[in-house]
């Protein structure tokens, strides 16, 4: 296994910044950008001489800007290929320092510093903005007699795509001018009805699909979304009662129109329902409610979708209708997949409940009963916790170790300077967030992981103390690599843990289930549990299963595996090539999907205009 990438501390760097290099950052990082911009301008960017204004173990991350994918190249000899290959093809001009977001100096910990530099550019397909983070390297100082900006070096470089030449975005001052008299509540009839086929068909109307939908509108696209539940939102209200957000608001904003700043820290599930049904209708989203997709199969001759939709229209009645369309969008989610309902011997003979976490609803049908819940990640906690908070006997069974750490003192410090009160635009934020490489960002959440340890202490020594197995995330980076390679395994705690450790909640593990009995669970150290219920709390299977329902073996077999991270620490086939022509993958939290929005949206847009390039694949892992 390959060791974890550290930060660049002053130790690294041969000691922390001299003073002269602090008191005249901004003059420094004019001067460095001003040398990045001469070098790497079209037509003749000079490699070398970018090369070496790059630290030894420098990072570049590419958005679809320079690669029409999502790319992260380490270290020099990477770059230089990388760069080599790409600038005659997409070209790169007009590299401005941002006058808005001036060069800032940071030292997120004692031991880091750097200098954040924000900025724009244009290729042959678009514009662009990029963030640079620059380290003091004495060692370059030292070879320069220790006065030159030269010592300042990119640690990481990010640039993405923001539009495409001759397609804004049609807001703000690019919105319709005019008045419309009489004709608005006809206009909207008449685009909900889609006399006309789609350009792009949108599968599933959550937070995945309204954020694409309203994405591809505002750059002209024909989307329509086809949602099977009755209501925007139902999602989230068939979910159990208690369920709730655990990332704060400021992380969680749809795009363009932001929650009010009388909206609680975290949303409820029931409440975020409502918001989106309501986004949905303010954004004037075409969707078609209670229908779903039949069939979708792919005529390669034409490259179309021929897609065949039941429409639910009204007083229940179903209206078939056969479109073509050029793209589709697979915007299930990952909770799409079909839920992991375990087969374990003697359930036919078991007189209570068994039900997956997704069917179950409310504690208060429980009242007096015994429950035992498997599982032991966000759902698990969640749904234990609420049976608890009704006083009813509720039991855990944890079958791996979980990362735990809690809300109240996790979030303030995974989210500083990014996603919480007086923190910068959104949109800012969100290119900040992903300008840090995922193998960076996993050394960064490895610093997080220990300052929260050493905060919930208490808690987690508590754990330890009544059994509960606790791990410290993918390489100890806490919850968020968790998240990306494995879309769990996790609990942002909020009140759960304390009553595992006060026994209020109990647990069973180290061994696992052997069989149901009539009245109970038998475990395989021999003892039973009683139990009236039993909740799977266990995730889901493969998406791809749910989407045999819909697509064509053909079309499965060509499919990459969605999720998880490949070697450059990019997550697999999500938002960018999905392995298929014109098929798309959307999904994520609510963040994930406000920012990968666009990238489907751009990319939609440039291959309409033919203006997309071909997808940079030289040396990216499998």
């Amino acid at each position: 296994m390959a060791t974890p990438a550290d930060l660049p501390t002053h130790t690294a760097l041969g000691g922390p910044p001299p003073p002269h290099a602090l008191t005249a950052f901004p003059a420094h990082a004019t001067t460095w950008f001003a040398a990045f911009a001469t070098a790497l301008a079209s037509p003749a960017p000079d490699i070398p001489a970018a090369l070496a204004l790059l630290s030894t173990d420098a990072y570049w991350r590419d958005m679809l800007a320079l690669t029409w994918d999502f790319r992260s190249f380490h270290r020099k000899p990477a770059i230089a290929t990388f760069l080599t290959d790409r600038l005659p093809t997409t070209g790169l001009t007009d590299l401005h320092l941002s006058t808005e977001h001036p060069p800032k100096l940071e030292q997120p910990w004692q031991d880091v510093s750097w200098l954040v530099l924000v900025f724009s550019f244009s290729t042959k397909a678009g514009t662009g903005s990029g963030i640079a983070r620059l380290v003091y390297d004495h060692a370059a100082a030292s070879a320069s007699s220790g006065e030159s900006p030269g010592a300042w070096k990119a640690y990481t470089i990010y640039t993405n795509l923001e539009s495409l030449h001759n397609a804004p975005e049609a807001i703000g001052p690019l919105r319709n001018p005019y008045p419309n008299h009489g004709q608005w509540l006809s206009a909207l009839a008449a685009a909900l009805s889609f006399p006309e086929d789609p350009e792009v068909l949108i599968i599933g109307a959550g937070q995945s699909g309204l954020d694409v939908a309203v994405r591809l509108k505002v750059l002209g696209v024909r989307a329509l979304c086809v949602e099977r539940q009755g209501q925007v939102g139902d999602q989230w209200r068939g979910r159990y009662e208690a369920l709730c957000l655990h990332d704060p608001v400021w992380y969680d904003h749809l795009p363009y129109l932001p929650f009010p700043p009388t909206w609680p820290v975290y949303t409820p599930a029931h409440k975020l329902a409502d918001w989106l049904a309501s986004y949905a209708h303010t954004m004037e989203l075409p969707i078609w409610l209670s229908s779903s997709v039949q069939s979708a199969t792919w005529d390669k001759d034409a490259k179309m979708w021929d897609v065949v939709v039941l429409r639910g229209l009204e007083g229940g009645a179903k209206e078939e209708r056969r479109m073509r369309v050029r793209h589709v969008v697979y915007a299930a989610g990952l909770a799409g997949g079909v839920p992991n309902m375990p087969k374990i011997a003697g359930m036919e003979d078991f007189k209570g409940k068994i039900v997956h976490s997704t069917a179950h609803k409310t504690a208060k049908d429980y009242l007096g009963k015994k429950v035992l819940v498997v599982g032991a990640a966000t759902s698990a906690h969640d749904i234990a916790h609420d049976f608890a908070k009704h006083g009813v006997d509720v039991t855990l069974f944890q079958r791996a170790s979980t990362y735990i750490m809690t809300t109240a003192n996790g979030m303030p410090v995974v989210m500083r300077g990014l996603y919480w009160e007086g923190g910068p635009p959104t949109d800012l934020a969100d290119r900040l967030s992903a300008s840090l490489p995922n193998a960076v960002m996993r050394a960064v959440h490895r610093r997080y992981t220990a300052e929260i340890a050493e905060k919930d202490r208490e808690l987690l020594a508590g754990l330890d103390r009544v059994g509960f197995t606790r791990n410290e995330g993918v390489d100890g980076s806490g919850f968020l690599h968790l998240a990306y390679s494995r879309g769990g395994g996790y609990y942002l705690d909020v009140g759960a843990s304390q009553l595992i450790v006060d026994g209020k909640i109990g647990l069973k593990n180290g061994c696992e289930i052997d069989r149901f009995t009539p009245t109970g669970v038998q475990f395989t150290d021999g003892t039973e549990l009683p139990a009236d219920l039993v909740v799977f709390a266990t995730g889901f299977g493969d998406i791809k299963q749910s989407m045999a329902a819909i697509f064509p073996a053909d079309v499965l077999h060509s499919l990459k595996p969605v999720w998880g991270v490949d070697a450059e620490g990019e997550i697999r086939a999500a938002w960018g090539d999905s392995g298929h022509d014109a098929f798309w993958y959307m999904m994520g939290n609510l963040c994930l999907c406000r920012f990968h929005s666009k990238h489907i949206a751009l990319q939609i847009k440039a291959i309409q205009m033919g203006v997309f390039g071909e997808r940079y694949t030289k040396g990216k892992p499998s």
